[in-house]
């Protein structure tokens, strides 16, 4: 008896021992053979998540897909993102809420938004905050953000060591000069903090034209665009990632906020970014 018959017999024992019919064997051993018809897609998918660092699920990479002009359903990319092992594996966790409120010791505004953060008109409605992030050497770096309802894009920024009231002055200035084109009047959102009760705050509100706005007493879903946006930042490049130095994070914050701006997709937006979305809006309506 020939080698290959001894081994085909010895096939057929083994398949009858485990209860496998020869047929089925076969189908598979053939089908493992054949060249896998998604590993184009798998690789850009690989790819896509890796360039935003994990930080996207199926549904953004999808749309990340649609805007190269690939068309999948997002059931098919969350079973190959599950086939690869692609899962975010952020270090989630609720760190203290920075609170600059002092109790009333200025102009305390009516609250103008009530949650109606949506607007389709340019440069209408701005919002802002203040969050705090640890240091390595046991310091702290301040961040205080304007944010453009419209598309969710941060206009200015500011970063400090310190909270003090020239680190929110400097991005309201730079805000109010973005603004001064607005064919409707701005209204500039925020909570009760100190910074927002200041005369040199308010008055320079005054002086551009720009109504305020202040969230009740406590109440963080009143300016939930810009909680939003301090959860998302912390989530996607501070949390469960070593302390830093102060020249560190800040430099890592300021790569995060453009990458925020022009690179991140949101499907609010028809899977474009901030940025992309201005712009686009803004060629349509010329």
């Amino acid at each position: 008896m020939s080698f290959e018959l001894k081994e085909e017999f010895r096939l057929k024992d083994v398949l009858q021992v485990i209860g496998i019919p020869e047929s089925s064997y076969h189908y598979h051993v053939k089908k493992s053979k054949l060249k896998n018809p998604h590993e184009e897609l798998e690789a850009m998918i690989q790819s896509i998540f890796e360039e935003h660092k994990g930080n996207y699920g199926y549904r953004r990479i999808r749309l990340a897909l649609k805007n190269q002009g690939i068309l999948v359903n997002h059931k098919k990319v969350q079973r190959i993102m599950r086939k690869l092992g692609l899962k975010g594996d952020k270090f989630i966790r609720k760190s203290r809420r920075f609170s600059s409120y002092k109790g009333t010791i200025g102009t305390v505004a009516k609250n103008r938004i009530h949650r109606r953060f949506k607007t389709p008109i340019p440069y209408q409605k701005l919002t802002t905050d203040i969050t705090e992030f640890k240091c390595v050497d046991g310091g702290k770096l301040y961040l205080s953000p304007i944010m453009y309802m419209y598309n969710g894009e941060i206009l200015s920024y500011g970063i400090s060591r310190h909270p003090t009231l020239d680190f929110v002055m400097k991005p309201l200035k730079e805000a109010l000069q973005v603004v001064k084109e607005a064919r409707y009047r701005t209204t500039i959102h925020s909570d009760q903090g100190w910074h927002y009760q200041h005369t040199k705050w308010v008055q320079i509100l005054k002086e551009h034209k720009v109504f305020q706005s202040m969230s009740r007493k406590g109440n963080c879903l009143d300016n939930s665009p810009m909680e939003n946006f301090f959860g998302l930042l912390k989530q996607e490049m501070y949390y469960g990632e070593p302390l830093l130095t102060y020249e560190e994070l800040k430099r890592e914050i300021e790569s995060y906020i453009y990458y925020y701006n022009n690179q991140r997709i949101k499907q609010k937006l028809a899977g474009m970014s901030p940025v992309q979305y201005r712009l686009q809006t803004n060629q349509l309506a010329a």
